[in-house]
C-alpha cells in the first residue's frame, strides 16, 4: 500500500549503512520521505529533529546512544514519536525506551511490515 505524504519526514539513526540504506529504500518503496544520519551526534547538529515526523534509531552507536538521543531530545522538548531497533536489546532496556517514550521497540531482524506499521501509526499520531 503506497502512502504518500511528504510533510511526514521520517528520519533514520544508525551507525550501520547497509541497515539505513535499506530502511530508506523500505520507506522510498511505500511513498515515505526519509533521511539517514550515522550518528546521533550528526543528527542532532544537523537541526533536523524539528522537521522529524518520526524517528528509527539503532540502540546502540558509538557517542551518543539511542536512548541517550531519546533522553536529550525530551530534554529540548521536542517529542519524536521514536522507533529503536537493536540486535542487542534486552527487556530492561525496552521497558526504559518504552517509558521514555518510545512507540516501538523492535528486534534486528524485525519484519519490513511490522516496521511499516508502527511507522504509520507513529506518523498519524
Amino acid at each position: 500500500m503506497a502512502m504518500q505524504d511528504n510533510t511526514k519526514l521520517v528520519t533514520i539513526v544508525d551507525d550501520d549503512n547497509s541497515i539505513r540504506s535499506a530502511l530508506q529504500g523500505l520507506l522510498k518503496a511505500v511513498g515515505l520521505p526519509s533521511q539517514a544520519f550515522a550518528s546521533a551526534e550528526e543528527f542532532l547538529n544537523s537541526g533536523q529533529q524539528h522537521q522529524t515526523a518520526c524517528l528509527i534509531t539503532d540502540i546502540r552507536m558509538p557517542g551518543i546512544s539511542g536512548l541517550e538521543l531519546q533522553a536529550r531530545l525530551n530534554a529540548e522538548h521536542c517529542r519524536i514519536p521514536t522507533i529503536f531497533i537493536t540486535a542487542h536489546g534486552d527487556a530492561q532496556m525496552r521497558m526504559r525506551a518504552l517509558r521514555a517514550g518510545a512507540v516501538e521497540f523492535l528486534a534486528k531482524p524485525f519484519d519490513d511490515e511490522a516496521l511499516l506499521e508502527t511507522v504509520r501509526a507513529a506518523l498519524a499520531s
